[in-house]
């Protein structure tokens, strides 16, 4: 019997029986799981120690040394979305020796060994370089001459989404110059946060479907991949048949998840997906059972890397978030930088496969910190360099 599978002589059956559940559910074996299910004392394990102001700013580049050989990420395509390090972007220039605005960031970032970023928004503080507000053909112009600048290029961006279906005169106008800003940024994709629709009736996704289409084939008429990003909700079950509730809306589920059925029923030319790695695994803990039609009980436990083998082509983009367990959390993770937590990151980028086709962008959403000013920026190098060390199984 290997250590991952003895159980500690003061574990009940009971717990052991509750425990295998949890650790299927969380997709970890039982080193990791009992490694890992205190987040406090991960979290501080994992915690980095800063150093001084000047000393982040004068960090050197990192080296990898192998050229990206056995590398599961090659280097070109080590990103890291923006939202990270917002407040870095958002900091006032005059009032701080830590990298402030969007040229100092890219500057930082390149240093650190990326080569992609995906925006999150284009405003920065109005002390940087180019003002408040980047959101404009001039402000695009600008931020692609500090991309180029440092070797940099944006892969995409959490950016404008009609509201309106059928589309409004206002909404097209504003999406078609979203799309121009992306080609001046030189991005490959441009997409969202949010999904295609909040709802959990499959009549709902049908519309998302139509809306994200015709989006979709704009957009590739500009040579630009539209993609949705998506948390764990989008991984619950659809609601798609058996009793009807007072409104006439179905309450039971066959089985099929609510991002599946989006994918099975967009069109695969136009419309793509960005896998939130950490946000799939919660959904792995949250959603693993539904009633059928019928009213029995199913498990159904979400294979991550399973969906995206299945369906390769629709996901450039990932973001590559970590997470230590804590099951009180109600996620069954808790977020921390990036390669410091318990999600099989080796494993995941192993099962996908294609990665000169993949391009993974480093987040933590928490990197941000008012008590310590340069925590997002050294979460960033931290994420680049657990990036850059993934390395295939022999």
């Amino acid at each position: 019997m290997s250590p991952e599978e003895t159980t500690s002589e003061a574990t009940t059956p009971e717990a052991a029986t509750a425990g295998d559940a949890l650790r299927r559910t969380l997709g970890v074996s039982r080193r990791r799981f009992l490694s890992t299910c205190t987040a406090t004392a991960a979290v501080a394990v994992a915690a980095p120690v800063f150093g001084s102001s000047p000393a982040l700013a004068q960090a050197e580049p990192q080296q990898t040394g192998d050229r990206g050989r056995s590398a599961l990420v090659p280097p070109d395509k080590r990103g890291l979305i923006l939202y990270t390090v917002r407040d870095a972007v958002s900091r006032d220039p005059l009032a701080s020796d830590l990298p402030s605005g969007f040229r100092e960031v890219f500057r930082q970032l390149a240093r650190y060994g990326y080569r992609q970023v995906e925006f999150a928004g284009y405003r920065q503080h109005a002390n940087a370089p180019g003002g408040a507000d980047l959101g404009t053909v001039e402000g695009a112009r600008l931020m692609r001459s500090w991309l180029d600048e440092y070797g940099l290029r944006a892969q995409g961006s959490h950016g404008f989404i009609p509201g309106s279906w059928p589309l409004t005169p206002a909404d097209l106008d504003a999406f078609r110059q979203a799309l121009e800003i992306a080609n001046i940024l030189g991005m490959e994709h441009m997409g969202t946060g949010g999904d295609p629709t909040g709802s959990p009736y499959r009549a709902d996704w049908d519309v998302a479907a139509e809306k994200w289409n015709t989006l979709g084939a704009l957009a590739a008429r500009e040579g630009i991949k539209l993609y949705t990003h998506n948390h764990d909700s989008a991984y619950d079950f659809l609601l798609d048949g058996g009793p009807l509730d007072a409104q006439g809306r179905p309450t039971r589920s066959s089985g099929i998840r609510k991002l599946e059925y989006f994918l099975r029923v967009s069109d695969p030319r136009s419309v793509y997906l960005e896998l939130d790695v950490f946000w799939a695994h919660v959904a792995r803990y949250k959603f693993h059972t539904y009633t059928a039609h019928d009213g029995s009980r199913h498990e159904q436990i979400f294979d991550p890397a399973g969906l995206v083998a299945r369906h390769t082509p629709r996901f450039p983009l990932f973001h590559a978030k970590d997470g230590v367990i804590n099951p009180q959390s109600g996620m069954g993770y808790d977020m921390v930088p990036f390669g410091t937590g318990a999600i099989d990151y080796r494993g995941f980028f192993t099962r996908v496969g294609a990665k000169n086709r993949h391009h993974p962008m480093v987040e933590q959403d928490t990197a941000p910190s008012a008590s310590v000013p340069g925590q997002s920026l050294e979460y960033a190098r931290i994420g680049y360099d657990n990036l850059a060390a993934l390395r295939a199984r022999r």
